[in-house]
């Protein structure tokens, strides 16, 4: 199917319906490099709250195993929507990640934030770099599916709108962001990852460049110096050129869906491998809208490999 054919097939779909496959085909055809840049910068926003930032420095892990808890936070979320959220798999992912934060004690509006983030900020990124920006059906699909995500790890008030998500996330960037010691040191933690991908020579440029597309008022959360115009300017420019080119290129074919790949599981990775050493030894807990029958016994989850075939959801006429 080719990218104009997708796209007016999309833009004829009901959202509220269909928003699986959509979301589908925006991660794995339409999209799938530059969803990935966008939730990659989602991260660093989550360090702009020293609530968040602080968790995330007592427990070190971007500073032992960053590319790990990088690749698990990327992974988990493939696997819920892998064969669809509600799915059996889905399921016990999301079981799976809800067991991981069962330890710490995390508020909900911190939740909903880092869960709107995840939405806001692919199509923020998309929208300005991206071949095209969204439409309308993909950007409700991506806030639905934020919103299953939500209600599958007990978050409570999740909106199911795009508008809604966007809404409280800037609003509560306006009201949490502020600068923090924590934030810094988890930021750049998470930067040496981002320049540990490319060779050597490359790295410090590759940092320089992550920080000029940050915005004013991440950058001061985060206590990182804005890089001077003429390079901010630069990578504007190189990011658009690149958005021009990608124009160019034929549509990927729908028998060539381009699928995560993590450095971290090199030969693959199941669902037991994603998340931090200890989080076997916690028990696993129904999901909230599980059936009395369901909550009775609750399986462990499967070990499918990350080599299974992906099934999407639906794929409606």
């Amino acid at each position: 199917m080719g990218g104009g054919r997708r796209l007016r097939r999309i833009r004829q779909m009901d959202p509220r319906r269909d928003f699986e496959q959509i979301y589908h085909w925006i991660t794995h055809y339409e999209f799938p490099d530059d969803y990935l840049h966008g939730t990659s910068f989602a991260f660093l926003r989550d360090y702009g709250v020293p609530r968040i930032s602080r968790l995330l420095d007592r427990t070190q892990e971007f500073e032992r195993a960053g590319q790990k808890r990088y690749d698990d936070t990327v992974l988990v979320a493939y696997e819920m929507v892998r064969d669809g959220l509600d799915s059996e798999h889905g399921r016990a992912a999301a079981r799976h990640l809800n067991r991981i934060h069962g330890r710490y004690r995390i508020p909900n509006e911190d939740f909903l934030y880092v869960l709107a983030t995840t939405v806001v900020g692919p199509k923020r990124w998309i929208d300005r770099y991206g071949k095209r920006p969204l439409c309308e059906q993909e950007a409700e699909s991506l806030a639905l599916v934020g919103h299953r995500m939500g209600s599958m790890m007990g978050i409570t008030g999740v909106p199911d709108t795009y508008a809604g998500f966007e809404r409280l996330h800037d609003d509560y960037e306006r009201e949490m962001f502020a600068y923090d010691p924590a934030n810094r040191r988890v930021a750049a933690a998470t930067l040496r990852i981002f320049a540990s991908w490319y060779p050597a020579p490359l790295r410090r440029t590759a940092t320089r460049v992550a920080i000029a597309v940050m915005d004013e008022p991440l950058l001061e959360a985060l206590g990182l110096p804005a890089e001077p115009r003429l390079l901010r300017g630069a990578t504007h420019r190189a990011l658009r050129t690149r958005a021009a080119l990608l124009r160019l290129l034929p549509a990927r074919p729908e028998r060539f869906p381009k699928k995560p790949r993590a450095r971290t599981y090199p030969f693959g990775w199941t669902l037991d491998d994603l998340g931090p050493h200890w989080a076997h030894s916690r028990p696993l807990e129904p999901l909230n809208d599980e059936t009395p029958e369901r909550r009775a016994v609750v399986p462990e989850q499967s070990s499918t490999p990350a080599s299974a075939p992906h099934v999407p959801p639906r794929n409606p006429r």
